[in-house]
This record gives structure tokens, C-alpha cells and sequence, in this order.
């Protein structure tokens, strides 16, 4: 069986993009008419490197959901049917993003849930998501529920957005300095000490241990490449077993400065996510076992699987947390204890939110500024170094004549 992307247009005169699963073309074409669609065009779906281009350049985006929720939100609130707003959904959209609010509107137009719908889609809406889209429509505050989800993403592009922006000058800089550093010395430096051999003079020891190194880089540096790759498969294997994600998670929040950030950036969404679907009308108890499934963090994921089955004994969510100290500070137990005291949990835990996502700000400026000067001061000693190595033997042969 195939996979074949189709082209037609309805009843109406709509034109409709999606895939069908058949032998050939023609039982693919057949199928799209059995859905009253009149086909356009119907071609088989690439694969293999193609596929994976295509995919690539397709792919549905963070973005892409937040301006898709945020526009779905506009619309509803307008007073608009959820199938009307679909409809202007699909025509705007392009791509993969086209394909899928199609696959949503036929579901809707079939008689299903617009959640249920959404749930079809994991990799794209996560659990999150759906279990709001679900309590907005249980409670009949849809176009309440939807509008601060919109807000919600909005927040986190925003969130996400300067975390990278403030990242991308370390990063550009380390992998410069990386790049350039290997090639100087695979083919800049053996030639530049070849001229050395020439003149059978007596090198000094730093030029010699640079010629010690450039040459082991010269001679085995496909290894290197080899190596490192191999090194980095081994990682991924051994991070997708269940040991190894936890040790590896738990590593990450030993380590100075970084650690702190992801545990802050991990809690900023946390918790925004929580106080979203408690003010939506999600239990905590359905909360936290969604979060849980949804963290990307093992250890903060166990943290919050063991806190729901704590509330679900009876014990308080203030309490449960505090039980983990080692995934939540204690500000975040404190301030839940206040929040169920007062009826105001999901109050609560926005306000906490808005901390732990200035402390990550915070956080992120702290760690360029410590990041920027321990650049320089390594790219101030290699170059002295290489410097010093290579000027030398040039200043000691020319005061022997």
C-alpha cells in the first residue's frame, strides 16, 4: 500500500488537499470521489531522501500552532461556527498546516469533537492542548478556554524566543572557535612548520608541542570525525533507555549555571501549563498526570507522576510537591499551600510562572555574560599560544646570524 497526496475540490467549490492510503492511483482516486470530491490532481508521496526534504521543509512548526490557535481564537470569539472558522483556517494555511486543519474540518463536519480531532494529531497537539480544547467544550466556555491557551502559547514563543536569541552568540562563538581551531590544524599549521624542518634548528618546547598536535590532528583526523560521530550515537542510544535519560537528567541539573536554567525554564512552562487547565476546569489530579506524560524531564516527569498519586490518596498538592525537593524549589510548594488555602490555585500558580520565567531571564543573562569573557580568555590564550609557538623559532633562528 501507497500513500498518495490529492488535489479536489467540493460540492461547494473548495479546494480540499489531503492523503489517502491504496494500491495504485486509481484506487486512490477512486476514494477521494467516494468522499463526494470532485479530484484535481493525485500524485504518490515521495520517500526516502526526497520524503525526508519534503518533510523538512513541510513540517509544522511551534509557530504554526500558536498563529493557528491564536486565529482559531479570533474567530470563535467573533461568534463564528467552529466549521466556518476551520474552513478560513484551511484556505489560509499552506503546506502540511493545510493538510491538517482539512483532516480536522472533515472530522469536525463527521460529527466529531473538535478534541477528538486534535487528538489524532500527537506530535502536534500535545495533551495539554487537547484536555483544554476537551474542558472548554464540556463547560461551554470554548471561546474563553481558547483565547488563553492563545495567550498561554504567545507567552512561551515570547519565553522561548529570548532564551535563544540570548543563546546564539555564545553558541556561534564556541562552534567558530571549534571550526577554525580544526582547520588550523589539519592544513594551515604542518605546512607553516614544514619551513622549521628546512633549517634543522632547535625548536622551543611550546613550538614542539604544537607540532605534536597539529600532526596528530593531520594524521588521524578522519578518526576524529569517525570517533566523535560514534560518540554521539552512543549518547542518543544510551538516552532513549530509561536509565540512561534519568542519569542524564539528573546530571543536567548538576551542572552550574545550566542546570538552574533548565530546571527554571522546565517549571516556567510547568506551571503556566497547570494554572491553564485548572482555571479551565481540569482536575489537578488530570493535571499533573498530563504534565507528567508531556515534561521533558525525567526526573521532574517521576517528581510529578508520584505528586499525582499522592493527591490522589488524599494528600495535599502543597505537600506532594514538597516531597521532591530535588525537582521543585520550595517557593513553588509554599506558594501552591497558599493557593489551595485561598481557592485561588490557578491565580497562584500564573503568578509563580511569571517568577520562575524572570528568574530563567535572568538566569540567561548571567550565564552570556559569564559565557562571553571565559571565551575570550580561551581564544586570548590559543592565540597566544600559536603565537608564541610559531614566532619563536623565527626570532631564535634570526639571532643566530
Amino acid at each position: 500500500m501507497k500513500r498518495y497526496i490529492y488535489k479536489a475540490k467540493d460540492k461547494e467549490g473548495r479546494v480540499i488537499s489531503g492523503e489517502v492510503e491504496a494500491s495504485d492511483p486509481y484506487i486512490a482516486a477512486k476514494l477521494v470521489r467516494n468522499r463526494g470530491l470532485t479530484v484535481i490532481s493525485i500524485r504518490a508521496k515521495l520517500t526516502g531522501p526526497l520524503a525526508l526534504i519534503d518533510r523538512m521543509r513541510n513540517r509544522i512548526t511551534h509557530g504554526d500552532i500558536v498563529d493557528f490557535t491564536r486565529q482559531l481564537a479570533t474567530m470563535i470569539n467573533a461568534g463564528l461556527p467552529i466549521t466556518d472558522a476551520l474552513v478560513i483556517l484551511r484556505n489560509q494555511s499552506k503546506g502540511s498546516m493545510q493538510k491538517l486543519v482539512a483532516q480536522i474540518l472533515a472530522d469536525v463536519e463527521g460529527g466529531q469533537s473538535l478534541s477528538n480531532s486534535m487528538k489524532k494529531h500527537p506530535k502536534v497537539f500535545d495533551k495539554t492542548y487537547v484536555a483544554l480544547i476537551k474542558s472548554g467544550e464540556v463547560g461551554g466556555v470554548l471561546d474563553r478556554v481558547i483565547s488563553r491557551l492563545a495567550e498561554n502559547l504567545e507567552k512561551e514563543r515570547e519565553f522561548r524566543g529570548q532564551v535563544k536569541t540570548a543563546m546564539i552568540y555564545p553558541v556561534i562563538i564556541v562552534i567558530g572557535m571549534i571550526i577554525v581551531g580544526f582547520i588550523m590544524m589539519v592544513f594551515v599549521i604542518p605546512r607553516l612548520l614544514d619551513l622549521y624542518s628546512d633549517f634543522d634548528a632547535e625548536l622551543p618546547m611550546p613550538t614542539l608541542i604544537l607540532m605534536a598536535i597539529a600532526n596528530f590532528f593531520a594524521t588521524f583526523w578522519p578518526f576524529i570525525i569517525i570517533g566523535v560521530a560514534a560518540g554521539f550515537y552512543a549518547f542518543q542510544t544510551y538516552r532513549r533507555t530509561v536509565v540512561g535519560r534519568r542519569k542524564i537528567d539528573e546530571y543536567i541539573f548538576k551542572i552550574p549555571i545550566i542546570g538552574d536554567l533548565q530546571r527554571m525554564i522546565i517549571l516556567t512552562d510547568l506551571t503556566r501549563s497547570l494554572s491553564l487547565m485548572v482555571g479551565a476546569g481540569v482536575s489537578i489530579l488530570e493535571g499533573l498526570t498530563i504534565t507528567s506524560d508531556s515534561v521533558d524531564n525525567v526526573v521532574i516527569g517521576d517528581a510529578l507522576k508520584d505528586a499525582a498519586v499522592k493527591v490522589e490518596k488524599g494528600f495535599p498538592v502543597a505537600y506532594s510537591f514538597a516531597k521532591h525537593p530535588d525537582a521543585f524549589p520550595y517557593i513553588l510548594s509554599q506558594m501552591i499551600a497558599v493557593g489551595e488555602e485561598t481557592g485561588k490555585l490557578d491565580e497562584v500558580l500564573e503568578k509563580v510562572s511569571h517568577v520562575f520565567e524572570v528568574e530563567s531571564d535572568q538566569k540567561v543573562k548571567g550565564l552570556t555574560a559569564a559565557v562571553e569573557p571565559a571565551i575570550m580568555v580561551v581564544l586570548g590564550i590559543g592565540v597566544g599560544f600559536l603565537v608564541i609557538a610559531i614566532i619563536l623559532p623565527i626570532y631564535n633562528l634570526t639571532s643566530q646570524f
